[in-house]
């Protein structure tokens, strides 16, 4: 599963693809989409830690959505209110719901709990990104 660029180069497009995907939260949240906020913020966090993934192991990441199963991997010292978060943030991602999962989720996030969301991704999301070398 090697690719032809260097792993440092392979980091630092985790890293611009996970900083686009907080940037689009924040654009989701002002123009009222706030299950995309949820999303996008589960989508920055997943690909901030495949950055740290291949950093500290020095190949492409495992093929999962599941931030707890990928931190795990890392063996991270993680706090436990953080693994809960994560644990939270796994439930927003999106592709493979039905329909119907998804007005619930929806339903479920009005412009308060968005927001929420957002500010705890950004604060866990430096967080992971000061770890990166």
């Amino acid at each position: 599963r090697k690719s032809g660029k260097s792993m440092e180069k392979v980091v630092s497009e985790w890293v611009e693809i996970s900083e686009y995907d907080l940037k689009t939260a924040e654009a989701m949240l002002a123009t009222a989409r706030y299950l995309y906020v949820a999303f996008m913020c589960q989508q920055a966090i997943e690909k901030i830690l495949k950055a740290l993934y291949v950093q500290q192991k020095g190949e492409l990441p495992p093929r999962t959505h599941n931030l707890l199963y990928i931190a795990d991997m890392l063996e991270m010292n993680m706090e436990e209110d953080n693994k809960t978060w994560l644990s939270q943030l796994n439930q927003f991602y999106l592709e493979s719901r039905y329909p119907d999962e998804r007005v619930e989720l929806a339903m479920s996030i009005d412009k308060q709990k968005a927001q929420e969301i957002l500010d705890k991704t950004t604060g866990v999301w430096q967080c992971l990104k000061q770890m990166l070398r």
